[in-house]
């Protein structure tokens, strides 16, 4: 409902918009799920500001950037663009991403990078549950106890979530989009050629200017 809340709108709520939120919602609780097996439970200890990992800074200022989005969605009563806000982080940036590149990092051998990660995906998770309450606030509630934040108080008495400019790294943001836009490209390169998911190709990286004298 508040995804489709445009203002001088009529919503005209379907089966299939239903069930596309339902998707979300089972998106966000697998999420939760790779959390516990992977133990990364909240640590009151853990300071945001103080990652050293690319990827890590790099989630942390974006979920810095949707606060304050959200922020201005909420002040202006645009209530649509706050939902849908939320429903890219939680599942391109957060699941389709940045879960994916924190799997080979938390079972490395880098015990105290692993570490940092698993407290980073924690965090991560519960700033989402934060932002997401006031649109899904039971499921919300469900898995904040489940990552550890039942013992800080309920979501619903929750202070609302504030960021600060030392959570962002414009460095950290310019690196991983780079990366995220080279994969889609691999990624559209394989489609377009019909090469097999499973089949692995060599990649030759080729610059622009590379071979002409003078470069």
């Amino acid at each position: 409902m508040a995804a489709m809340a445009a203002p001088g709108r009529d919503i005209q709520l379907s089966e299939s918009r239903l069930a596309g939120y339902r998707n979300f919602v089972t998106k966000l609780w697998n999420a939760s799920r790779f959390c516990e097996m992977n133990g990364a439970a909240l640590d009151p200890a853990f300071d945001p500001a103080a990652c050293t990992q690319q990827v890590n800074r790099w989630v942390i200022g974006k979920v810095a950037r949707l606060g304050r989005d959200l922020d201005k969605a909420m002040a202006t009563y645009r209530f649509d663009d706050a939902a849908n806000a939320l429903y890219h982080f939680t599942w391109h940036d957060f699941c389709d991403w940045y879960i994916e590149f924190s799997k080979p990092i938390i079972t490395g051998t880098d015990a105290k990078v692993a570490a940092e990660t698993r407290a980073a995906v924690a965090w991560t998770l519960s700033q989402i549950l934060h932002l997401l309450h006031p649109i899904m606030p039971f499921v919300t509630e469900e898995l904040w106890s489940s990552i550890g934040g039942a013992d800080a108080g309920r979501l619903i008495t929750a202070d609302w979530p504030v960021y600060g400019d030392d959570l962002m790294d414009p460095g950290a943001a310019d690196e991983m989009d780079w990366v995220i836009r080279l994969i889609s490209d691999i990624r559209a390169v394989r489609a377009e050629m019909n090469v097999p998911a499973a089949a692995r190709v060599p990649l030759e990286r080729k610059s622009v200017g590379e071979g002409r004298s003078g470069d």
